[in-house]
């Protein structure tokens, strides 16, 4: 193993740790300044290849889930949904695109304890939030969602439109007295007034949007949309892959960060510093390296004197849930529809329930691995069959950012991620009860059986495509790990910009509020670096 080195070359101005829609838009937003940046990713590009899009090798083998192991509550072993690569877990993401509605930004009353008010404003963030829909090529159409917050300027690009199976859907649920809506969706796609993909379109209205990486590059992926672009715009941002960062270094004050130490997958140690750090490893990881990195100085954590590092995860109460329908649905790109009539306080409950969205649509695997205990023993072919008769579904409801759900470090290096069972449960309950009852007036039962027929499957603690939380910023550093520049309280050049920020999560996917919010620190840092 060799031994760390540096030279003058590995200064730079900014690095930048993590190549997700966080880091990689920071990066990108920071090498407009002309200073030299470096861009840390653990992994590599994701190679295109045939498997991008065969639903076993995605699903049923998890060829591109990173090969890491965490501990549970119970100290068991589970392999998380962790994905290294340029890009980060935006290269299989959904590309789902959802502002959070005002009410989450001044604190949200649920039966489960209050998740609460945040340091600054919905209107704070509400110009960050135009621009990283337009950057991120989002399809969609403000005004359509009554319940949301209001927008200075539309979407860059027109709504997906509903094949005809999802504009029935569409129509019933609106009979039903319901206000659905085209789910934004982050897709370089142009369409033909039918709403196929128009020749020279990137985007292809292909099945394999939720899970896949993106074989023709027209996801709204990180890698995409920002740091190619980069890279190829500014020969002053460097990117460094199969790297991994394992220590922050301080200087003698521990005031400030001086650089970074990391490995290659060659085994070779190397020192590289900067004026300004940024974190943006993703929740669960950028707290497990504040973690790692304790000093005499710091000795509970780089930055941790407020005890919040790793604290307050979150990652939503989530569902997956699949509808079966006599009629068949012959629907290719399904994930155009979802709805928000039961965010807040409604009439079917007092307290948020969360919200509805569609998914990208199933076949033979996904439907056999969303198969109760016991009936997943038939052949792929089978479930294709049942596939052909299916209406995929994601229900989140919020869960509430609690002290003991957290990041920790076991002795021996290895992360244990806790989260607290029941928590905030009652919402999701009460939502799948309700769409429930919503699905069967429209007709939602299987072709086999007489009794309405649905499959679903609740997220386990390895589910952490909607990590949040773990270093909430905040005005008081006695509570919060950062200021509300997302610079960290303890220290004058360290930032975290992933979804660790967030104090609550809301009840939507939450990478536009960490893409919004990067451009917002991004042009902080551009002034400071000016």
């Amino acid at each position: 193993m060799s031994e760390p080195h540096t030279s003058p070359s590995d200064h730079y101005d900014v690095i930048v740790i993590g190549s997700g829609p966080g880091g990689g838009t920071t990066a990108a937003e920071v090498a407009k300044t002309g200073k030299r940046v470096l861009l840390i990713e653990r992994g590599d590009y994701l190679r295109r290849e045939r498997e991008n899009w065969d639903s076993k090798s995605v699903f049923a083998e998890n060829r591109y889930v990173a090969e890491e192991t965490f501990y549970d509550l119970n100290d068991k072993p589970f392999r998380p949904e962790l994905h290294f690569y340029v890009g980060g877990n935006s290269k299989v993401y959904g590309a789902a695109l959802f502002r959070l509605h005002p009410t989450d930004f001044t604190g949200v009353q649920h039966p489960g304890g209050v998740s609460p008010e945040w340091p600054i404003s919905y209107d704070d963030l509400e110009p960050y939030y135009v621009k990283a829909e337009h950057l991120y090529w989002v399809h969609g159409k403000h005004g359509e969602d009554p319940f949301a917050g209001a927008s200075s300027q539309d979407y860059a690009f027109p709504p997906v439109k509903h094949a005809p199976r999802i504009q029935e859907l569409s129509d019933g649920l609106t009979k039903l007295g319901l206000h659905p809506f085209h789910l934004p969706v982050g897709v370089n796609l142009v369409q033909n007034d039918d709403g196929t993909a128009a020749h020279g379109s990137a985007c292809i209205r292909c099945d394999r949007v939720d899970g896949f990486p993106c074989l023709v590059e027209a996801k709204a992926d990180s890698e995409s949309v920002v740091v190619r672009p980069a890279l190829r715009a500014n020969p002053n941002l460097r990117l460094l892959t199969n790297t991994t960062v394992t220590k922050l270094l301080t200087d003698t004050t521990g005031r400030t960060v001086t650089g970074v130490a990391t490995v290659n997958t060659a085994g070779e140690h190397t020192t590289f510093s900067a004026d300004i750090i940024v974190l943006s490893a993703g929740s669960i990881l950028s707290s497990a390296l504040l973690l790692a990195s304790a000093t005499d100085t710091h000795p509970g954590g780089l930055g941790n004197s407020s005890d919040t590092v790793g604290r307050h995860y979150m990652r939503h109460n989530n569902l997956a849930l699949i509808a079966f329908s006599k009629d068949r649905n012959d629907t290719v790109f399904q994930k155009t529809l979802t709805l928000n009539d039961y965010y807040g306080p409604s009439s079917a409950w007092e307290y948020p329930m969360g919200n509805i969205q569609m998914l990208g649509k199933s076949d033979d695997w996904q439907v056999k691995g969303q198969a109760p205990k016991g009936l997943g023993w038939a052949p792929p072919a089978a479930y294709g069959i049942v596939g052909k008769h299916s209406m995929d579904f994601w229900l989140a409801s919020e869960d509430l950012p609690l002290p003991t759900s957290r990041v920790t470090l076991r002795t021996d290096g290895h992360i244990n991620l806790t989260v607290q069972p029941d928590n905030n449960s009652e919402g999701l309950k009460r939502l799948r009860h309700t769409f429930d009852s919503m699905l069967t007036d429209l007709g939602m039962h299987s072709q086999s059986f007489e009794r309405n027929l649905y499959l679903s499957k609740a997220m386990d603690v390895s589910a952490t495509a909607h990590q949040a939380g773990t270093a909430r910023f905040g005005t008081d550093s006695s509570t919060s790990a950062l200021d509300t520049n997302c610079k960290m309280h303890d220290l004058d050049n360290l930032y975290v910009i992933d979804g660790s920020f967030m104090p609550s999560i809301g009840a939507v996917n939450p990478t536009l509020t960490i893409i919004a919010n990067a451009l917002r620190v991004s042009e902080h840092i551009t002034g400071r670096l000016n």
